[in-house]
């Protein structure tokens, strides 16, 4: 999602039966490469929950950084009597001039 100019928003959601083949890591870096070098980005983040170890190791093997967390962040799943879930949320980024900096052997090793 576009947020302004030149800053996007970005997440996904994989299928379970998909996990561990490195789908996701290939889908995000198609992603993260398409927005810096075609869309004109500048800075791309996104949140992840704070259990989805998955996640979270993506988005440093990519070199995105942790820059910190959001405590019983708003989620888009409720509980199953109804209630909003809250979870806590840690936020990723990466900018431009660092995603130019590492080199494809270095992302696809990861």
């Amino acid at each position: 999602m576009r947020e302004n100019e030149d800053t996007y928003n970005v997440g996904w959601h994989f299928n379970k039966r998909f996990e561990g083949k490195g789908l996701a890591r290939e889908a995000v870096i198609g992603l993260l490469d398409y927005l810096f070098r075609e869309a004109g980005a500048r800075r791309i983040y996104g949140f992840v929950e704070d259990d989805n170890i998955r996640s979270k190791r993506l988005c440093e093997r990519l070199g995105m950084r942790r820059e910190g967390c959001f405590k019983e962040f708003v989620t888009f799943i409720n509980n199953p009597n109804g209630t909003p879930k809250y979870e806590d949320t840690r936020v990723y980024s990466i900018l431009k001039k660092e995603w130019n900096s590492i080199s494809a052997k270095s992302i696809t090793n990861n």
